[in-house]
């Protein structure tokens, strides 16, 4: 993900956008557009072959629903955590979907990179990763929220870091254990 951070949207361009400023805004959509879909390419590849969720059409369904909500972000970190979340409910919201009606369906599995899974290239059900998170946010909102923005959005430790407010250290060691919480949740 060094790309996202190699190219930061610079913060005084948001603060033109929540200032309606439409030529700051003709410049800043754009480049979030391309890093947003850099994410969706980089997650969308590890899900199964044949899915048929192509990353332009997520970002598209998540940039429509970024905007259409009103919500100002302060800052790039922040516009992509609140892309994290609406990716995920885009997925979710596309494999119940596409398995209404089946109690399993190895077509629902997604990958979980390397950072994530005790094995390179496991899969998990995003539904079962959905409801796990659901769960988990109940006892453990932040790590909850970190694993969102790391998984769903693209979002680096120091980037998730920086978006809640703690320290890089806190959000390693809430990396750690939502993995853990995580990776038991989903093996058993």
């Amino acid at each position: 993900m060094s790309d996202l951070t190699n190219r930061p949207a610079p913060t005084p361009l948001f603060s033109h956008w929540r200032a309606d400023d439409q030529q700051s805004t003709t410049e800043l959509l754009p480049r979030l557009y391309v890093e947003l879909r850099r994410v969706a390419v980089s997650y969308l590849s590890r899900e199964r072959s044949g899915h048929t969720l192509q990353p332009t059409e997520l970002v598209n369904e998540a940039f429509l629903r970024l905007i259409g909500t009103g919500v100002e972000p302060s800052d790039r970190n922040h516009f992509f955590a609140l892309a994290a979340r609406s990716m995920r409910r885009i997925l979710v919201d596309h494999a119940r979907r596409q398995h209404a009606g089946k109690r399993f369906s190895p077509e629902a599995r997604v990958t979980l990179g390397v950072e994530m899974s005790p094995t390179p290239r496991e899969e998990v059900d995003v539904l079962a990763l959905h409801q796990a998170l659901e769960r988990f946010a109940e006892v453990a909102p932040r790590p909850a929220q970190l694993v969102e923005m790391r998984y769903f959005g693209g979002l680096t430790n120091p980037e998730a870091a920086e978006v809640l407010e703690v320290s890089l250290a806190t959000v390693e060691r809430d990396w750690k254990a939502a993995r853990l919480w995580l990776r038991r949740q989903l093996e058993g």
